[in-house]
């Protein structure tokens, strides 16, 4: 079974919905272990509650390359094939991203290529230009910010007395679906990467059908 790492800096709520989504057997995959580099994140907690390693790496002082081979051997002992950023705020080092090539993904508070960075301000960025969908995407990550191939979309429509945290509360509960059927997806061997784009062998219809968490 595909090994999955999770790197998480904050609540861990879309963590959640791969441990919750692992725990029905709809992941075709298993957590394998959750890094953070904060010592105080929801998210290890999380994972402790569901009997996962939980690991706090300090990287104070470290350079960005050093601190991520210390990750890198985290995941390694534990055979990890996928590496997921579940709210995780640090940039990944070129030799990160070369040792997980095409093994990364990442979920992002926007349809990208809107919206990209900005992890905190995406929502309000959205309102400010007055856009009338947005939503969120799970991509593979690649040396940029959030340039990645899309693996998949779900849109939000924005409503007329729309808030940032009324429109987060809306794209988290689709994020809590999208980033464990993009999981599925890869688990299950049906993911192309041809150029920039991500093709799904078979359609998507087979991961349609996840409940999501809830969790927010």
């Amino acid at each position: 079974m595909l090994k999955v790492a999770v790197l998480a800096s904050g609540r861990g709520t879309n963590l959640q919905a791969l441990l919750d989504t692992a725990g029905r057997g709809e992941l075709g995959a298993q957590v394998a272990v959750v890094v953070s580099d904060k010592k105080d994140a929801m998210a290890l907690e999380r994972a402790r509650k569901h009997g996962v390693p939980a690991v706090f790496l300090d990287p104070k002082g470290k350079k960005r390359e050093e601190f991520d081979r210390e990750v890198v051997a985290e995941f390694e002992k534990r055979g990890a094939g996928l590496v997921v950023l579940a709210g995780y705020l640090k940039m990944l080092s070129p030799y990160f991203v070369e040792t997980y090539r095409n093994r990364i993904m990442n979920i992002h508070r926007s349809l990208l290529p809107a919206f990209a960075g900005g992890l905190a301000d995406a929502h309000a960025r959205a309102l400010e230009h007055g856009v009338k969908v947005t939503g969120c995407t799970v991509h593979f990550v690649d040396e940029g910010e959030d340039t990645g191939p899309i693996i998949l979309q779900k849109a939000v429509e924005i409503a007329e007395d729309e808030t940032p945290e009324s429109l987060e509360g809306k794209i988290l509960e689709q994020e809590h679906k999208l980033l464990p059927q993009a999981v599925k997806l890869f688990a299950e061997n049906r993911l192309r990467i041809e150029g920039r784009r991500v093709r799904i062998l078979g359609g998507a219809a087979g991961a349609a059908g996840f409940a999501g968490s809830g969790t927010r």
